[in-house]
């Protein structure tokens, strides 16, 4: 006994797909962005960039020029009290990878300043431990 067969499915006789559902926008919400953009922001010629990790502190030595681009203007302006790389990503809505190129070339401008992080210590001063101890045995 043999199986029944299948009529096979050709290309033409399927339906077209279906149209790509749109994105739901909620009030104050932004429209997609267009990723083509990512490139305008990047335009370094050389492709070098300082060493910056998601933890590195920016601030900015100026005002923003009139001749800065829009994405340099909001760092200059969100950087006078020192912000990380991950902050300004996030409050910019671009990615780590076009964030550490714009700052490079805000670094190279001399118009931002890329600070280390404080890094604390692993364990505490024994001496403020023990001045802790003795201050909570004389209460």
């Amino acid at each position: 006994m043999t199986p029944p067969r299948r009529k096979r499915r050709r290309p033409d006789d399927l339906p077209p797909p279906p149209p790509p559902p749109r994105p739901q926008q909620a009030d104050g919400e932004r429209p997609p962005k267009n990723p083509e953009r990512l490139y305008a922001v990047t335009g370094l010629a050389d492709g070098a960039r300082a060493e910056l990790d998601l933890v590195t502190l920016i601030v900015s030595r100026s005002a923003p020029q009139p001749s800065a681009t829009p994405e340099q203007a909001a760092v200059l302006r969100l950087c006078t009290a020192p912000l990380s790389v991950a902050e300004l990503s996030a409050y910019l809505s671009l990615p780590f990878s076009a964030m550490t190129v714009l700052i490079t070339e805000l670094i190279t401008a001399e118009l931002v300043q890329a600070r280390a992080p404080i890094v604390r210590q692993a364990l505490p001063d024994r001496s403020l431990l023990e001045a802790v101890m003795h201050g909570l045995q004389r209460l």
